[in-house]
């Protein structure tokens, strides 16, 4: 299991270091970049998460998949060689992004639909992640049909769940105990 406090440990400080260097912005761009081929290589988390591959095989496998990197970068994968956690390292870069979105201003707000929002529906959630955030609100959609109707606002830490689904739960569930 990966460990979501040491990455977040992680892209602190290396959000801290790319800001003291002005890379910050280079260091994003470098961030998701990760993300998705981490994403995208199961292979490459994989090997990154194996407890018999040797560290110094790991490093050299981080070097060559992403091989052109700024110096906070390279000092990152270097600091999780060190301490063993290159199998973090998709944790850290999604937390570095998150960060940097907070440091900027912005949050992304997640909304769950059944089907995809039309623009009237959208500036109506945009007004309620408003209340749930005082930070500029960017949102992206998540279609799935398993909520039946309704949406699932998340924004940070906060969600606001409004779904059919959930509304059926609840019913289930004070009829079972009355």
């Amino acid at each position: 299991m990966k460990s979501g406090r040491a990455a977040l440990r992680y892209a602190k400080a290396l959000l801290d270091f790319s800001i003291e260097g002005q890379e910050e912005k280079n260091v994003f761009d470098e961030m998701q970049n990760i993300l998705t081929v981490m994403q995208s290589s199961k292979d490459l988390d994989d090997m990154l998460n194996n407890p018999v591959l040797p560290t110094k095989q790991k490093r050299l496998i981080i070097k060559e998949v992403f091989d052109k990197s700024s110096i906070p970068t390279e000092r990152l994968f270097d600091l999780l060689s060190k301490n063993n956690r290159e199998g973090i390292l998709d944790v850290v870069a999604q937390k570095y992004l998150e960060l940097y979105d907070k440091y900027k201003g912005k949050v992304i707000a997640t909304v769950t639909t059944a089907v995809p929002l039309n623009e009237a529906l959208e500036k109506k959630v945009l007004q309620k992640a408003a209340e749930l955030s005082p930070l500029k609100i960017e949102l992206k959609n998540i279609i799935d049909s398993k909520i039946k109707g309704g949406f699932i606002l998340r924004v940070g830490d906060l969600q606001f769940n409004a779904s059919i689904a959930e509304r059926m739960e609840t019913l289930k569930r004070e009829l079972i105990t009355s």
